[in-house]
């Protein structure tokens, strides 16, 4: 089965072909982060618009590096949340109207499981079950996954995801957006030993998260140095601070879910995913927990239609897709997904 994947949940549109047999083929992501850059975050109305723009050069591109005719697809999968309901609605109109058509099965794709099961497309893959930390913009969620399409949240934020929580701190420090790799960058230059930030919630059992308190830890720490001679080596060493508290804290909780779940397999995903320090650290944790650390290459850990492309044929060899309409969800539970064979 050949399958073409369509990414708009919201400010990367990402198209990519997979093939159950040979794997990825191809795949292209516009990213749109200059256009927001501006505004310091996503602007929905301009994301959404840019979609329309980029979506069909991109799958014409993407065809032409597969070496792929629309008579050698098998079907369409597209995003249908959660995310900006009007990138999400871009992306589910192109992928439902190719569709239609050409006379192709077509499958709504759950983003967060399209991270979840990215690390699949690496090798080698981990098995099932395994214990997931998804850390993004949006969501930082503890999962353990028994199989695909059966999830069991074991752990989430109370209020900022992580990525939001990198992200602010960096528009504290004055970093471009997106702050997230701004602040690990910087970070590698800061004093390790100058600040002490709070690791939240670690004091307390239980495998929830909350950063709110941390960014606003970083703020004041900030406010009380805004005299320091030196601006620069205050603002790095704030971020060599925040960076490690946060990468402690995903650290203890990951521990305590392996633990917790009798599990020895730990997957990362997400675009903080990404980031260098915390994939030393829970590397070194699965290895002292005589288990295994996964993680998708860089490209798989930010929105990507590869994930898309390979959740959708999983499901449609499954015997999954939709009639008809279509519709998106800007909020859709990970855990109310159906379970299919087992990977």
């Amino acid at each position: 089965m050949r399958v073409i994947g369509i990414e708009t949940s919201c400010d990367e549109s990402g198209v990519a072909i997979y093939d159950a047999r040979e794997g990825l083929l191809a795949q292209r992501i516009y990213s749109q982060c200059s256009m927001h850059a501006e505004y310091a975050g996503v602007v929905p109305e301009l994301a959404s618009r840019d979609h329309v723009r980029r979506l069909l050069p991109l799958i014409a591109e993407v065809m032409r590096d597969a070496r792929t005719e629309w008579a050698q697809v098998d079907g369409v999968a597209y995003t249908a949340g959660p995310g900006l309901v009007g990138a999400l609605l871009v992306g589910a109109a192109l992928g439902r109207s190719l569709a239609w058509s050409r006379g192709l099965p077509a499958v709504p794709v759950h983003h967060l499981e399209g991270h979840l099961l990215a690390s699949l497309l690496e090798s080698p893959a981990p098995a099932c079950p395994f214990v997931a930390l998804l850390v993004s913009g949006g969501h930082t969620l503890l999962v353990k996954v028994d199989r695909v399409g059966c999830y069991e949240i074991i752990g989430e934020s109370l209020d900022d995801a992580v990525g939001e929580a990198f992200d602010k701190t960096a528009t504290l420090l004055g970093l471009p957006y997106p702050g997230g790799p701004a602040l690990e960058q910087l970070a590698r230059s800061g004093d390790p030993s100058r600040f002490s930030f709070p690791r939240p919630m670690v004091d307390r059992p239980g495998l929830e998260f909350s950063f709110s308190g941390l960014k606003t830890f970083a703020a004041n720490t900030v406010m009380e140095h805004r005299h320091d001679a030196d601006q620069g080596r205050l603002r790095a060493d704030v971020a060599r601070a925040f960076q490690d508290a946060v990468v402690d804290t995903l650290a203890i909780k990951c521990r305590r879910a392996l633990r917790a779940t009798n599990l020895s397999r730990l997957v990362v995903a997400g675009g903080v995913g990404a980031n260098r320090a915390l994939r030393q650290r829970l590397t070194e944790l699965a290895r002292d927990e005589g288990g295994e650390a996964f993680f998708p290459r860089a490209e798989f850990c930010t929105d990507n239609g590869a994930m898309i492309a390979f959740v959708g044929c999983l499901r449609l060899q499954s015997g999954e897709w939709t009639r008809g309409g279509f519709d998106v969800r800007a909020r859709w539970p990970l855990d109310s997904l159906e379970a299919i064979a087992p990977v």
